[in-house]
């Protein structure tokens, strides 16, 4: 599984410098591309790093339901 989160952690690196590269040549942060590419960036770089830290599994189990919890 951590080379999923590593993938997803490399788009998001790419999107972020993309997003910053775009705004360079446009001269403009305010872009609306701009704006999109870095958001999902930093998301996507957020999510990795959340995935990465140690018990991350049995919380998104836990969101999802996907626990057997004892009645």
């Amino acid at each position: 599984m951590g080379v999923y989160y590593f993938a997803i952690l490399f788009i998001g690196v790419f999107l972020v410098f993309r997003a910053g590269l775009q705004a360079f040549r446009q001269g403009s942060f305010l872009k609306p591309g701009v704006w999109l590419f870095g958001v999902m960036g930093a998301v996507l770089i957020g999510v990795s790093i959340f995935m990465f830290t140690p018990g991350s599994a049995d919380i998104v189990a836990d969101l999802l339901g996907m626990t057997n919890k004892p009645e």
